[in-house]
């Protein structure tokens, strides 16, 4: 069967510590749709207690256990209740995937004095003033957990930068004195390290020591499948290849995981892919780029670029592609929301293509009632269209600016697979596309049901294949 993800959660979730136990409860739903895979969000608990996402993370041990942050459950509820969502997904037959968040700590325990530079914010290798002692936060002793399971203490010898002085009271960012930001980050504002709070000093021996104790530790405790990965581009590239290189090899199991890059070109992705030796995927933000500009084109977007200079295209095996997710839904810092109409269109394109591993965003298949935003209502279908008929070698028709298409010819492992998709963004048209001789005659119904009509392939293996404006049809064998 096809690998399809899911991103299981959105930033606006309910505060109610119910999240773990919705998965497990949806979980053969998920299953059946075709899903074969979970993204989980991060389960750790973060410095805003119960209503942290889990990207402000305060303590990798405490998965809902301890009384830290004012609640023993985060967000999605206790470390009882994330271990049977696990249980229930493997039950299931999918796998789950980790979200790993190692940039950055948050809403330490206690504060120390240290002396630090500040650098621009818009250039962190320029100094806009001279070491002096501030006020930084940067002591985790974590005094809920009472050094259970590790009795690592993190002080501000484990960080290479802050960007509070509680002295002054003063936002600014900080380079620790005696410290240096990594060099293979990402170049935008100069250097990439510093995202937010107590910066990790990847090369501080003992921080790497304990960030493999603990990977260790979690792989045991949780049993995952796989990772994704926060903030890649603010990591130094050497360090997933050693760290999820141990991992990988002491635990015998292939671990794949997916690194979250955001950066609009796919020249950059391919340049980090090969700077990590090419150890993950990488998300395909260029094609998400590239959907947001369909959707807010008015008609006018040229559809035979759609694939052009976009991971799925020169790196397919690499890629992992998505319409939205939790950082790009209305209200979030990267917000580039895709419009309602084109989002059928769009998910056609990442589920029903061979190219790239797909992943489903929760908003798109739940809805997003935070901000009165609907399920798309195509979505099961096209889901289920991949796991039924999305087999065989690919015969792209992407030669128009309006109308495009595709053929999957199905394989024998798929008794009934094979599809014509045709899709466009203007007004209504058709996709004439060769479907190959193995369905000469055969009749081909539009498994979405936007077109009533039956395609009769001719006897030479080809038919036209026609699609209403603004949207997608997905035409499979009449059984």
């Amino acid at each position: 069967m096809n690998r399809t993800l899911i991103q299981f959660f959105e930033w606006y979730l309910p505060e109610d510590g119910q999240h773990w136990n919705r998965l497990a409860g949806e979980s053969g739903y998920l299953a059946s749709l075709g899903i074969t895979d979970v993204w989980m969000p991060p389960a750790y608990k973060g410095q805003a207690g119960k209503s942290d996402v889990g990207y402000g993370v305060y303590d990798l041990y405490d998965l809902g256990e301890f009384e830290q942050k004012g609640t023993v459950a985060t967000k999605y509820g206790t470390r009882e209740e994330y271990l049977r969502a696990v249980e229930a997904c493997h039950r299931a037959g999918m796998k789950v995937w980790a979200d790993i968040v190692l940039n950055h700590r948050m809403g330490a325990d206690e504060a120390e004095t240290v002396r630090a530079g500040a650098v621009s914010s818009r250039n962190r290798n320029q100094e806009i003033a001279p070491d002096a002692e501030i006020r930084a936060w940067t002591k985790f002793t974590f005094p809920g957990r009472k050094g259970k399971y590790s009795d690592f203490v993190w002080d501000w010898h484990c960080f290479d930068g802050v960007d509070w002085d509680d002295r002054q009271k003063q936002h600014q960012i900080f380079e620790l004195e005696g410290k240096s930001w990594e060099t293979a980050v990402d170049s935008e504002n100069g250097n990439y390290d510093y995202l937010m709070g107590a910066d990790l000093d990847m090369k501080n021996p003992a921080v790497l020591e304990e960030l493999d104790r603990w990977g260790k530790w979690y792989l045991d405790t949780v049993g995952m499948d796989g990772f994704r990965l926060d903030a890649v581009k603010h990591i130094s590239a050497d360090f997933f290849p050693r760290w999820l290189g141990k991992l990988r090899r002491d635990s015998g199991r292939d671990l794949p995981a997916v690194g979250e890059y955001w950066h609009p070109d796919a020249r950059v992705l391919k340049s980090y892919l090969e700077q990590c030796s090419r150890v993950m995927r990488l998300f395909d933000v260029p094609l998400h780029f590239k959907f947001r500009q369909l959707s807010g084109a008015d008609g006018n977007f040229d559809l035979g670029s759609l694939f052009r200079d976009t991971l799925a295209g020169i790196e397919p095996d690499y890629a992992v592609t998505f319409v939205d997710n939790h950082d790009t839904q209305p209200g979030q810092a990267l917000e580039s929301w895709v419009a309602p109409w084109c989002r059928p269109l769009a998910y056609a394109c990442i589920l029903l293509r061979s190219e790239g591993l797909p992943c489903v965003f929760y908003g798109d298949l739940y809805g997003i009632p935070h901000s009165g935003i609907l399920p798309v209502p195509e979505l099961e279908r096209l889901m289920l269209a991949r796991k039924r008929y999305a087999y065989g070698p690919q015969r792209d028709y992407l030669d128009s600016s309006d109308v495009i298409g595709w053929v999957r010819e199905g394989d024998p492992a798929h008794p009934g697979s094979g599809m014509a998709v045709a899709l466009t963004d203007r007004g209504e048209g058709r996709k004439r596309m060769y479907a190959g001789p193995g369905f000469a005659g055969r009749l081909f119904l539009d498994f979405l049901g936007n077109r009533r009509e039956a395609v009769r392939i001719g006897a030479d293996g080809w038919a036209d294949f026609p699609v209403n404006g603004g949207s997608v049809s997905v035409w499979v064998p009449a059984s």
